[in-house]
């Protein structure tokens, strides 16, 4: 079951595709939009990613950070972001397997990695919304501004 809305957002440390350490906390104070993807390099992710990136970043305002996930290696993700232009962190939940997805609630067991689970984050750690979504089924970027703008 996904975290729900209203309570703190599981605290988390991950490295981005640079290898530097990202933890959820740091981000206190400003809103984060957190996103679990299943996997590099596959179609609907990258569709996702490239809307976050053509769409969602170049509009959100200066205090909103974006976070995604997946189960990937930092090299992968490396590789990723460098082919696809991505300037937001990519985070490796590498190992331990799948820690932070499980935390959330987004653990896909069977398939050993994250469902497409999104949790926006207020400055406070609570989460304040969520939308988890079947694998082959990409979410609408628009919701994130919609949300957004409701919590300004």
């Amino acid at each position: 079951m996904a975290v729900e809305v209203g309570k703190p957002a599981p605290d988390f440390e991950l490295s981005d595709q640079h290898g530097t350490p990202v933890k959820l906390s740091d981000h206190r104070g400003k809103k984060v939009v957190l996103i679990f993807y299943p996997l590099a390099f596959s179609g609907v992710c990258r569709g996702e990613l490239n809307a976050v990136r053509d769409e969602f970043a170049p509009v959100v305002p200066e205090d909103v950070r974006i976070l995604t996930v997946s189960v990937d290696s930092m090299f992968s993700h490396r590789a990723w972001a460098d082919q696809e232009g991505y300037n937001f962190p990519l985070l490796s939940d590498f190992w331990p397997h799948g820690q932070v997805a499980q935390a959330y609630g987004v653990f896909d067991e069977e398939k050993g990695r994250a469902n497409r689970g999104t949790f926006i984050i207020d400055g406070e750690g609570v989460v304040r919304w969520s939308v988890v979504n079947p694998s082959p089924q990409a979410r609408d970027i628009a919701e994130y501004r919609k949300v957004l703008a409701e919590l300004s």
